[in-house]
């Protein structure tokens, strides 16, 4: 077996999978490509500052009313009950968002956030902010754990696409000696030519396309609509 010195490359398909890795060890990028952190980068390219992710709908409200900021999310695609706004890249131009806080909640993608918390450092990740993801990675030098959001903790075609998207820009940096993140680049390299044809066999497409969301999943898969990364500090995402 040959050995490297450079640092592994890893990707957790769900988060009912995360307990087999070395999360302490690792910089994990928390992954929800449709939509939670197209959301939060979006947010944070358009100026707002600073985003601040929770598990549950009551603690979006009680953190919002706190410190007079924007309250989001949805629970099976839909805004959830309770909250103004849910968690659409397109409620979020920077003439409304632009120094302001979101406190957000999400299905999946925030649960997996608290989960990844005793991480090197966690930032996230999705297609409008690809090569801030790719970039940061390969300058930091760390094990990386890419961490897919799934559904529900099934595993889903758009984080697994985006990871798989990851591995093939910035596999030379890295020792990739993991079967999920080698099938989700073949994935990637298989479909990248049009993911989004590939994308309408998905079951969060279907979902989110009952509800009329087709533009938003557009936006979702296009890179670097949002260059920004975003990083977790003190319990908020804020730029790097």
């Amino acid at each position: 077996m040959t050995t490297t010195n450079k640092p592994s490359l890893e990707v957790c398909l769900s988060p009912a999978l995360l307990h087999l890795y070395d999360v302490k060890n690792s910089i994990v990028v928390i992954i929800d490509v449709l939509r939670a952190t197209s959301t939060i980068c979006t947010a944070l390219y358009n100026g707002a500052a600073r985003v601040i992710p929770v598990a549950t709908v009551e603690e979006c409200v009680n953190i919002g009313r706190a410190i007079d900021g924007i309250t989001a999310g949805e629970r099976d695609g839909k805004v959830a009950e309770g909250l103004v706004h849910g968690n659409s890249p397109f409620e979020y131009p920077r003439e409304f968002i632009e120094n302001k806080t979101l406190v957000l909640t999400t299905t999946n993608g925030t649960k997996l956030l608290h989960m990844a918390k005793d991480a090197i450092q966690i930032v996230t990740g999705s297609f409008p902010n690809i090569s801030a993801v790719c970039d940061y990675l390969v300058s930091q030098g760390q094990n990386v754990i890419l961490g897919c959001a799934a559904w529900k903790d099934r595993v889903n075609m758009e984080d697994t696409l985006f990871a798989g998207a990851v591995v093939s820009r910035i596999r030379e940096h890295f020792d990739v000696n993991c079967d999920s993140a080698t099938a989700a680049e073949t994935l990637y390299n298989t479909t990248k030519g049009d993911i989004y044809t590939y994308m309408k066999q998905a079951s969060h497409y279907k979902r989110l396309a009952k509800y009329g969301l087709e533009k938003d999943i557009t936006y979702c898969l296009t890179p670097d609509g949002a260059n920004v990364l975003p990083i977790f500090r003190n319990g908020e995402l804020v730029p790097f």
